[in-house]
């Protein structure tokens, strides 16, 4: 039976409690305007999935302290930080059901908050001094620009391979998760060895949770993000990817046509996603989706038994069987 968020996080749960009252004033500004937007974001917040793996990773190898604490505050806050960006740069208006901070405060402060976000996260390392920790933060954000960065350039010319493709997910999606893993077990003392081992499982339940994220696009679930948007945003994902792969040269064209010129023609798309289907493109995504699950829950059988690996074991499963 599919365990549910609660009973996943149980053996974190008083510490996410509490990282939910520092995390709040770790976004203090004495700027009343940011004052206002940081209050807003934490109304909307979401279950706080990377703060859970960087409090389950801590217990994983040791136990939860201060640094663990600080570690994914540094997380949330830069994950906050590229979810408003994100929005600017996607000129999306709804986040998780509510407005974006781009449509309430429009875009130039949306830039400014996210930029305040992201200098808090960094100050969260250096004046606690965790250094090793900021190695990680830092080398997650050149990441996520560069995997965002690339998507961007392919989307001109829908020229992408299977491979770049994974490239892309694992610098856009998968290292946040991966440095959330990280991070928690090197607040907890883990040695090298340890970091590394923690960090690839990270990025392998990180390239499953994008992949589930990217068959979303092709259903019609009430997700609290509107479905078809990558094809609007000409964003070439696995299914799609596979089915170029399997067509003929005529419904080929007839594909890059359509995701180039009539992303927004409502039947056209339909269409495109009936292909897409036929062609066996969300079969194929769901068994790549779970060849990472089951990558990741090896890596995971390497650390010993206890009740944090039960719950990150728990949590890799409900990150392909979410149903948003």
């Amino acid at each position: 039976m599919a365990s549910s968020i609660d009973q996943i996080k149980a053996p974190v749960a008083s510490h996410l409690l509490e990282f939910e009252k520092r995390f709040r004033d770790s976004m203090r500004s004495k700027v009343p305007l940011l004052d206002r937007i940081t209050n807003y974001i934490v109304k909307r917040k979401g279950k706080h999935i990377r703060p859970m793996f960087v409090f389950l990773s801590a217990r994983l190898v040791g136990e939860v302290n201060d640094a663990t604490y600080h570690g994914a505050a540094m997380i949330e806050l830069m994950h906050t930080a590229t979810l408003v960006h994100d929005d600017v740069v996607d000129d999306s208006w709804q986040r998780r059901g509510f407005f974006s901070i781009n449509a309430l405060w429009k875009n130039k402060i949306a830039v400014l908050v996210g930029d305040y976000l992201l200098s808090r996260g960094l100050l969260q390392a250096i004046d606690n001094g965790h250094f090793d920790m900021l190695k990680v933060l830092s080398e997650a954000v050149k990441e996520m620009s560069e995997g965002e960065l690339l998507q961007i350039e392919k989307a001109r010319k829908l020229d992408i391979e299977e491979p770049v493709y994974y490239e892309i997910i694992r610098q856009k999606t998968a290292t946040l998760i991966a440095s959330a893993s990280e991070v928690g077990a090197l607040s907890a003392g883990a040695g090298r060895e340890a970091a590394d081992r923690i960090h690839l499982f990270g990025e392998k339940v990180g390239m499953a949770f994008q992949l589930k994220d990217d068959l979303f696009d092709y259903g019609d679930a009430k997700i609290g993000k509107p479905t078809h948007i990558d094809i609007q945003e000409k964003k070439m994902t696995l299914p799609l990817i596979f089915t170029l792969n399997k067509v003929d040269r005529k419904q080929k064209r007839w594909i890059i046509n359509t995701v180039k010129n009539h992303n927004k023609d409502k039947v056209r798309v339909q269409e495109l996603i009936r292909l897409v289907q036929q062609s066996g493109g969300i079969e194929y995504a769901n068994k790549v989706m779970r060849e990472y699950r089951d990558e990741a829950l090896e890596i995971l059988s390497s650390f010993p038994e206890n009740e944090a690996r039960q719950s990150l074991e728990a949590l890799v499963h409900y990150t392909i069987d979410r149903s948003f």
